[in-house]
């Protein structure tokens, strides 16, 4: 098999491995529906994905990155995934936070069609606008890698990985790991570096687990505190 052959295989198993994390908070959404109340879960990790993901999806078109169907792909799905997850969550939160989640999607939409227009009337290169594009993907995915933060800060904290179930944290080491080796077989640094921070995050998160497995309580019902949940990986691209 060639190079391209290759790098295309990967992708799929990429795309797989995907959209697994994007399902991964359905049991919530499951919950939320069933008591009509999203509880003390907050819709941020939806709306930050919901954007992500029409940002790589921009930078997987032909017009910016030729030859990334598979880019394009999987974060449609997200894309429209994220937007089941945000309406489910719109249809049964209070009006604060309609409120806030209408201005949020407003900022959204202004800054993609902002990147948009800048991106195709001042970059007439591929190169200039993946280049463009690629970095603000990039700046984007580390500030999302920095939610798992508070996850981990309560694990350590409550000597309990109860919430951070190690399904998903396998689930982001090997969608980090999958799509690091998709952008080492054509060289593709924007995917390359947040994968990579991906990667190191599923291993910390696996790391966690090992050494509070035995000191969690597993017969605790309380809820999670602040509607902690793990969420699914910030880069899927």
């Amino acid at each position: 098999m060639g190079p391209e052959t290759i790098r295309f295989i990967v992708g799929i198993v990429g795309n797989i491995i995907s959209l697994y994390l994007y399902l991964s908070p359905t049991p919530t959404f499951v919950k939320i529906v069933k008591y009509k109340s999203v509880q003390a879960f907050k819709p941020d990790p939806y709306l930050a994905t919901l954007l992500n993901c029409v940002m790589w999806i921009f930078y997987g078109l032909p017009v910016v990155h030729p030859h990334s169907l598979l880019i394009v792909t999987v974060n449609s799905a997200g894309v429209l995934i994220n937007v089941t997850f945000c309406t489910i969550f719109f249809r049964y939160c209070g009006w604060p936070c309609r409120k806030k989640m209408i201005i949020v999607f407003i900022l959204e939409i202004l800054f993609i069609a902002g990147m948009v227009a800048v991106t195709l009337t001042l970059e007439h290169t591929h190169p200039a606008r993946s280049m463009l594009v690629g970095i603000l993907c990039v700046i984007l995915n580390i500030a999302m890698y920095m939610s798992p933060l508070t996850v981990v800060k309560t694990v350590i904290k409550t000597k309990s990985v109860k919430y951070m179930p190690i399904f998903l944290s396998v689930g982001n080491l090997l969608n980090g790991s999958i799509w690091l080796v998709y952008a080492s077989l054509d060289f593709d640094p924007y995917i390359m570096i947040p994968n990579v921070l991906g990667t190191i995050s599923g291993i910390i998160q696996i790391g966690l687990y090992i050494k509070y497995n035995k000191t969690t309580n597993w017969d605790d019902e309380e809820e999670p505190p602040n509607g902690v949940e793990m969420p699914p990986a910030a880069s899927n691209a």
